[in-house]
């Protein structure tokens, strides 16, 4: 069987993806509350032909979709969650919430998870023509990367150690084989506990749980210049205690988010700031309580299926687009300021950024039609995901497909706008075809997937997870019992 199956295979089920895809986007859902969303996946799958497990490692929102049988064993991961107070009309050049306040997929989440459930459908229907026992494809769904580690999560259970490989990708603004490391990452909320009293009358009598938040906050500003490159402290105040400035407000809650370059270090910074609370609530004869929320691991590249991946990118054709979706993308990019040229590879590697200067007319152009060149390396970049988790478990690769114009701000209403969009749509299907085609020649090359474990055993595969075993899944910014 040639890959042209697979390709056959998607193109004439593209409408099937595509619509799942939008309803994700008609009904977003926050992080590790994705119920409506995990109901639509696992019916598809069911449909599919696929074996559905729900509730993995404990997550209710995580659940996987298995066929096939023996080795190899190839783990495609699909996100589905949505981010809060991006509500947007589709379509829409301005700024226009569907709900007030609502919640909207600003990271192109209904896209990744749909594409990714269309390349492992794409590989069940090239299994089908197998004899039993060549290999299994198992679709992730993966709850939670927007806030809650559900990979995270799931790689403390052990999910991804029985895979031979895993495969995914997100959207862009351009395409892409990434490479490189992230930051680990480790989010803990802090509740302090004071006594409330007149502020006017009897202050003394009052403990300003507001005032150890301060204070906390304070010393975490002085933390900042004692902490190595790559470290990160963010922190946001979520219950300031109340509205009544004349009175000594008797609780007070942060979120704080630590990063660091992996998950050894971001340990230790955890431990600093847990100081830093604990003086805070001594300085203020209040008490603090202390609440793990999430964690994520640094992300381990793989250059041999990089390369792989990238080999069957520069195979497919890239998209075309219609001039309505030509016009679309240029007024929709005069919405937003684009600061600096797109691309991993772009600050690191001179001739690459002027490839890339070229091809985006000085980085003018409105659509990123071009396949950035192959470009491996361990560069940290200053995010995080819990991809990363993953990638500590099994050799791991991850594309970037171009469903956004060139330069669109992520997690903004601008990549809302876009998301059922012709570009969308057309993105995904390319992200579909180039992780099916990808993941077929790990089934059947085995020398490849045999290098590109050798090189995840080379490099470092033990795995810290920053979850604490008696954690569970919980949502940010909740009140704490």
């Amino acid at each position: 069987m040639d890959k042209q199956t697979l390709f056959s295979y998607l193109d004439k089920n593209a409408a099937v993806f595509t619509q799942l895809s939008d309803d994700i986007w008609d009904n977003p859902e926050l992080s590790l509350r994705e119920y409506g969303s995990m109901e639509r996946y696992c019916a598809a799958l069911k449909q599919l032909g696929f074996t559905v497990e729900t509730g993995i490692a404990g997550v209710p929102t995580a659940f996987s979709g298995t066929f096939g049988s023996g080795k190899p064993v190839i783990g495609i991961l699909g996100e589905y969650d949505a981010l809060d107070s991006l509500s947007q009309e589709a379509g829409a050049l301005e700024r226009r919430e569907c709900v007030p306040g609502g919640a909207g997929h600003g990271c192109g989440h209904n896209l990744l998870g749909a594409g990714s459930l269309a390349a492992a459908a794409a590989v069940k229907h090239a299994l089908e023509q197998l004899p039993d026992g060549s290999g299994t494809v198992i679709f992730y769904g993966c709850p939670g990367e927007e806030g809650g580690a559900g990979k995270a999560f799931m790689a403390r259970e052990g999910v991804f150690q029985t895979l031979d490989a895993a495969l995914t990708w997100h959207p862009e603004d351009v395409n892409e084989v990434v490479t490189g490391s992230c930051l680990a990452s480790y989010q803990v909320e802090y509740k302090f506990t004071g006594v409330a009293a007149h502020a006017a009358g009897c202050p003394y009598m009052g403990r300003s749980a507001l005032d150890a938040a301060e204070l906390m906050n304070v010393g975490a500003q002085f933390l900042r210049e004692h902490i190595p490159p790559h470290h990160g402290v963010h922190y946001a105040i979520t219950d300031a205690g109340g509205l009544s400035p004349n009175v000594v407000q008797p609780r007070a809650q942060v979120l704080y988010l630590l990063r660091a370059d992996n998950v050894p270090n971001i340990l230790k910074l955890a431990e600093r700031v847990d100081r830093i609370a604990q003086g805070a609530a001594m300085m203020t004869d209040t008490t603090v309580t202390r609440r793990f929320i999430d964690g994520t691991a640094d992300t381990l590249p793989n250059e041999t299926l990089e390369k792989l991946a990238y080999e069957n990118f520069s195979a497919i054709k890239l998209p075309s687009y219609t001039p309505e979706e030509r016009e679309f993308a240029e007024q929709l990019s005069k919405t937003y300021e684009k600061p600096k040229l797109p691309g991993f590879a772009t600050p690191h590697d001179r001739k690459i950024a002027r490839f890339v200067r070229e091809q985006t007319q000085d980085n003018t152009c409105a659509l990123n039609e071009f396949l950035m060149p192959l470009y491996h390396s361990n560069a940290i970049e200053p995010s995080s995901t819990d991809v990363g988790d993953v990638s500590r478990q099994t050799p791991t690769v991850q594309i970037h497909a171009a469903t956004i114009p060139n330069g669109t701000p992520a997690h903004s209403w601008q990549e809302v706008s876009c998301g059922k969009s012709g570009i969308a749509h057309k993105g995904m299907l390319l992200a579909a075809k180039v992780l099916a085609a990808t993941a077929w020649d790990l089934f059947t090359k085995p020398a490849i997937l045999k290098q590109a474990q050798e090189e995840f055993q080379a490099f470092g595969s033990t795995y810290t997870c920053p979850i604490p075993k008696d954690a569970k899944p919980v949502i940010a910014g909740e009140s704490i019992d």
